[in-house]
């Protein structure tokens, strides 16, 4: 495969996207773990927040490995006008189903901004064009009723599906219990069928 198979740098109208492992410091993100603002996002994945700066280091050696390896594209997104950190974004792909898993998490100060959607428009555009994948598949913990109605939304924009629940679906992680998984689907062709002219345009503007 290409060494430029993704894309290495990407905007959406109010997001910048950069490799995580080039783009932000093991000590600036291990501060955000143990700041406290990340005990209800990390929850919401199923895992605790870093201990220890070693963590952190493992994490975005982790994020190198499976990009350079193209298992997974893990992306700090960050707000272009107050440039500053917001998150993380990750296709996780697997190649022989031609199928892709949207991930993501975003600092508590920036919910309820939308952010998470802008992020899913650009990213399948990544995922269907650039890759030229058939499937993205996006999953919630039965309980989140956040990333719910956010999924949700943007699922109904580009013309995908709910698909049902995954019984025990996600492991245990830093917990007690494997968890269930509310999962959703688009196709490439539902996306090409509901994605707007000028949607494209604008990204496509961005150099991808």
């Amino acid at each position: 495969m290409p060494s430029n198979l993704f894309p290495t740098h990407i905007e959406s109208d109010r997001l910048r996207y950069e490799p995580l492992h080039e783009s932000v410091s093991a000590l600036d993100l291990y501060e955000y773990h143990r700041s406290g603002e990340m005990n209800a996002v990390m929850r919401s994945l199923g895992e605790k927040p870093h201990a220890t700066p070693r963590e952190t280091i493992n994490a975005i050696e982790k994020s190198e490995e499976t990009w350079e390896s193209y298992e997974r594209a893990t992306y700090a997104i960050n707000s272009k006008s107050e440039d500053e950190f917001v998150g993380v974004g990750e296709l996780w792909l697997e190649w022989e189903k031609r199928k892709a898993s949207f991930g993501i998490w975003i600092r508590e100060p920036f919910w309820g901004r939308g952010y998470s959607a802008e992020r899913a428009g650009v990213m399948l555009y990544v995922a269907f064009e650039r890759l030229d994948l058939d499937l993205v598949s996006i999953g919630h913990e039965p309980d989140n009723e956040q990333s719910e109605r956010s999924i949700e939304k943007y699922v109904d924009t580009y013309g995908g599906q709910y698909d049902g629940i995954l019984r025990n679906g996600l492991p245990p992680g830093d917990f007690d219990n494997p968890r269930d998984l509310h999962l959703y689907s688009i196709s490439q062709s539902q996306w090409r069928e509901n994605v707007t002219e000028d949607e494209l345009n604008v990204i496509r503007a961005q150099n991808l």
